[in-house]
């Protein structure tokens, strides 16, 4: 795999994301609408993977910000020959947001009974956030900023990455391959992926989440906090209904 045009170097180590303070940061609410992914030409391909996980209130659908949108064209364009940017996920409704939080927290306790709640809490955050919906400080997906991406080949067959999609696992922190001291030949091309999709959706603007190395942002409250942003653009956001057309369409001028 050659890499024209993007930096080979290896991903940086970045600290977690202090939760409390990156709610603090205020957002200037933007106005962009939720856009359907599978508009996007190839090379970029959408796969929605918790509704074809059958997760309950999964919408079959990837929806992002127009902004996120145009940038995400961007890295698909970027990327080296042979190459696709798949997104696995973006807008994400609430109640999806709390069945994977809850499930996560239960599967934490029982293989950790000896932690307590505040221990738990902690190990479940690390990948998946908070369910939120307060619009000081709602949970990234739920704003369209935040997207889950991953590479594909020419065949549309997604590469290894080092760990699955969604893994809670050490081996799912974006620069776990980095330290690794000895890595076999199935680490270092994964190694090698995950810097390519780094560095590609870095030159775009977004923001990495480091436990996560699916996980990237634009214009939510993380990307505010690691780029040293005083505010957020992006809020809640949530999809339009045909009765909220209606509503609007008839409104008294």
């Amino acid at each position: 795999m050659t890499l024209p045009d993007i930096d080979p170097s290896p991903i940086p180590h970045r600290p977690e994301p202090c939760w409390e303070a990156t709610s603090r940061l205020a957002i200037v609410p933007d106005d962009e609408p939720l856009v359907p992914m599978s508009l996007a030409p190839e090379p970029l391909k959408v796969f929605p993977a918790y509704a074809r996980l059958g997760i309950p209130g999964a919408v079959p659908e990837c929806f992002v910000r127009e902004g996120v949108y145009r940038r995400l064209l961007a890295v698909a364009c970027s990327l080296p020959p042979g190459l696709g940017l798949v997104v696995l996920d973006g807008w994400r409704p609430w109640r999806v947001q709390q069945y994977l939080f809850d499930t996560l927290f239960e599967v934490m306790r029982a293989r950790h009974p000896a932690l307590d709640e505040a221990a738990l809490l902690a190990r479940t955050r690390e990948f998946v956030a908070m369910p939120s919906r307060d619009p000081r400080a709602p949970s990234p997906h739920l704003t369209g900023g935040a997207v889950d991406v991953t590479l594909c080949d020419a065949d549309g067959l997604m590469l290894d990455m080092g760990s699955l999609f969604d893994e809670a696992s050490s081996a799912s922190h974006s620069d776990y391959l980095e330290r690794l001291e000895a890595p076999d030949t199935r680490q270092r091309r994964a190694r090698e992926a995950r810097r390519v999709l780094y560095h590609a959706m870095c030159a775009q603007g977004f923001t990495n989440l480091p436990s996560e190395w699916w996980h990237y942002d634009h214009g939510d409250q993380l990307w505010a906090h690691y780029t040293g942003r005083p505010s957020a653009h992006y809020g809640p956001a949530e999809l339009d209904t045909i009765e909220q057309r209606w509503k609007r369409q008839f409104q008294a001028p």
